[in-house]
């Protein structure tokens, strides 16, 4: 299976009412994960992408004093290879899961 790969980019940003600490200023990032290019693939697409503008795709962590973006509770696949344990694939379950999860 070929691969596409979504980014997202959190720029530094003053958080909404609901957020840890709202007024504050939190650290973003850019957040890569990995999909296969296939069609279960492509429909755990949509359903991330519906995640991510309903908010549920990252949350604010304190880190060593300062606040940042980090992944939410949402499974995502931040590299190609390593397996499961570095949050790669192969991965049977993976698509299954997310999906559960969504």
């Amino acid at each position: 299976d070929k691969a596409f790969q979504p980014l997202f980019k959190m720029s530094y940003s003053c958080p909404k009412v609901g957020d840890p600490r709202p007024g504050h200023p939190y650290k973003g990032g850019n957040f890569s994960a990995f999909l296969p290019e296939n069609k279960e693939g492509l429909k755990i697409a949509k359903l991330l992408k519906t995640a991510f503008e309903y908010g549920l795709t990252f949350q604010i962590k304190s880190c060593d004093g300062e606040e940042r973006v980090t992944w939410g509770l949402i499974p995502h696949k931040t590299s190609w290879d390593g397996g499961k344990a570095r949050n790669g694939y192969p991965d049977a379950q993976y698509l299954h899961e997310v999906g559960t999860v969504l």
